[in-house]
Formats: structure tokens, sequence, C-alpha cells
């Protein structure tokens, strides 16, 4: 059973009364799908990619490529005024990384205006189930933009799922109307509610219910799924506060009494798998059995501290290629109920679990030294 409460700017996504994900909702939340209006500050041929001035401390660095081929659009110059959309957020020295291939997300569909391509969601597995929605997403869109089929499209009716496309193209139709007079640098398009992503994201995945201090939000998302209001000065049940608290710490226990050390560097994440207090032994049986719970616990720490960017776990050592397997494949299962696209690579030659998680938003640990 997921639920998802929310008590002022804090949110928390509970399964099983387990907590799996935290997030302050501030005005810098979800600023990735807002659409600005930038202001070209530098060219630079030699990185075939341009600076753009969007309002923030750092100006952002927008690539000439785009993923989609289908995508076109006219060469940039210095003091050129732009629409760009931010795929990833400023981090540390770092600008925002921007694209010009702007996309707004809803429940079913990503609705891409600038090009054609038609695809489906890497979370539908089954091929007869994506050539469906390959062949919907080519009829709707009829040539005219493009689609990503979300797996939420698999249950939803045809006319829902055409209707939200008509309400994300008018979303697209108002940006390119503001555009010609907006002031350079501002946002053109808020995006979602932190909120609103949430329930994008895991209502095609089942049951899901809502409990909510914002009596105006609780009213806009009624008939989505079931929803309490909470009194405004509520706060969030001391079983999830402890749960939260637990998770700004760097070590992690496992019921088995080994342990995770969780290390956020510059370049990447560090996980170290230990037996720690564990008085099982060590044996072949009980290192396989701490890595597996280890995998589990990962995957929900990663979606609790929202670390993006590459991830190095070093499991507790195992001799045979199948335990290997078994831990990945643990691993992959786990990460499956993650809304986050992860992909996890395999064994490197030193024997650490090599993965990658997309960032979406500031890590809890950023979170906190921002408000330090």
């Amino acid at each position: 059973m997921r639920e998802i409460t929310a008590v002022g700017r804090e949110i928390a996504v509970t399964e099983d009364g387990t907590l799996c994900e935290y997030l302050t909702d501030t005005e810098e939340s979800g600023l990735s799908e807002a659409v600005w209006l930038g202001r070209v500050v530098r060219v630079m041929p030699s990185l075939s990619a341009a600076f753009v001035d969007i309002g923030q401390e750092k100006n952002g660095f927008l690539p000439f490529a785009e993923s989609s081929k289908s995508f076109q659009q006219s060469p940039l110059r210095d003091g050129d005024r732009v629409l760009v959309q931010v795929k990833r957020e400023a981090r540390g020295e770092k600008g925002a990384y921007l694209t010009r291939d702007i996309t707004f997300c809803g429940e079913y569909v990503i609705f891409m205006p600038f090009n054609r391509y038609i695809g489906v969601s890497s979370r539908v597995q089954a091929e007869a189930q994506r050539r469906s929605l390959r062949q919907l997403g080519e009829r709707l869109s009829g040539g005219q933009f493009g689609l990503v089929l979300r797996s939420g499209a698999l249950r939803a009716e045809e006319a829902d799922i055409a209707a939200e496309i008509s309400r994300l193209r008018a979303s697209a139709d108002a940006v390119r109307a503001a555009a010609p007079t907006a002031h350079a640098p501002s946002m053109v398009f808020r995006p979602r509610s932190l909120l609103e992503q949430l329930l994008d994201d895991y209502l095609p995945r089942g049951c899901c219910t809502l409990k909510t201090t914002d009596a105006a939000a609780a009213e806009r998302l009624r008939g989505r799924c079931p929803v309490e209001v909470l009194p405004e000065d509520a706060q969030l049940p001391p079983e999830i506060a402890a749960q939260r608290d637990k998770a700004r710490q760097r070590r992690v226990w496992l019921r088995s009494g080994g342990n995770l050390v969780i290390d956020c560097c510059e370049a990447c994440t560090v996980i170290d798998v230990n037996t720690a207090k564990s008085t099982a032994g060590s044996s072949r049986t009980n290192q396989l059995g701490t890595n597996l719970e280890a995998a589990e616990e990962i995957a929900r720490q990663l979606r609790l501290r929202n670390i993006g960017g590459i991830i190095l776990i070093d499991m507790i050592d195992m001799e045979e290629e199948c335990d290997r397997q078994r831990v990945l494949d643990a691993l992959a299962e786990a990460c499956a109920a993650d809304r986050v696209k992860t992909v996890i690579h395999g064994f490197t030659h030193l024997g650490l679990v090599e993965m990658t998680r997309k960032r979406t938003a500031r890590s809890l640990r950023e979170g906190e030294e921002a408000k330090a």
C-alpha cells in the first residue's frame, strides 16, 4: 500500500509503512520541468555548445546536439533569446544543463512539440504492448509532434490520453505565444507541483492514497486518488519522521547486523556493504544473504536520499558467478519500484557494482547543505 503524506513543505512517500521517498517542496523544486526564456551569453564552437543566462547564479550549459534526430532549430549567436528547459539542475561549480528540445510531462505521455519522435517507456517490457503503444502514439500525433507513451497509458482509455495530449499541447502553445514579449531571462512555463509529479508517476502503478494539509490541493486532486485533508498544523507521524532522520546518517544498519556506509562525493556515490555486527559467519550462504538484503536496502536508500549520477557499490566478496548474478537480479527487482530511471551496469573488474540513477533534483544531503 503506497501512501503520500504532504504536510507543510514536507512530502513523504511510504510503502507498507516504510519511508521510500522524502522531498521538500521549495521554490526550486521541480524546476527541471520549467521552461525559460534565456539569453545566449557566449557561443563556444570548440565545445559545440553555448552558455545561456536563465537568471540563475551560474549560466546554463546548452549543447548544440540533441538526443532526438528529428529535432530541428536554427543556429545560435551571442545575444540571441532562446527557449530552454533544464535537463539537470545546477550542482556545485556547474551551472544547469539545458536543452532546446522541450518536453511537457503528464500521467500518460511526455509531449514533445519540437520533434517527431514516437517512443515507449522502457518500463513497458512486452513487445506486443510496446508495438501497440507506438502505433497509438503515431495515430494521435499525426506526424505533428513527438510523444513518449508512459506505462500508465497501458491502462488508460484512448480518449483520456488524447485529452491529456490536448492539455499539454495547449501549454506548449502558450509558451510559444508568451516568448516574443517575455523578458529574458525569465520563466515562461511553471512546471507541475512536486505533489502532482508524484501522483503522475505513482498512480498508474496501483493503489495510492494522499494525506495533505493543503485543502486547495486536496480538492484539485480529489478524484484521482483517495484524499484525506489533515489539520493545517499537522506534522509527519513520528515513525516516518524517525525514518527521515535516519536517512541523514552515513551508516545504515541491516536486519542481519550488517550495514551500509554511504559516502557522496563530487564525482560519484560510493556504498560499502559490511558484515559488521552480523553473527551469521562468513560462509558463502551468509555472505550472499547479506548482499541480497543490502541490495534491497540500497534501492530504498537511493530513492529516499534522492541520490543521482554514478553509484559504485562494494558488495561483500563473492566467488561464484551465479551468486553475483543473483545479487544483480535482486538489485534490479528492488530498483523497479523507483520512479526515476535507474540503470545497473554490472560488476567492474574490481568487483564493484556499477550503476547510474538519473539526477532529478537536489539530493537529501545537498538540500541539507543548502539550508546550512
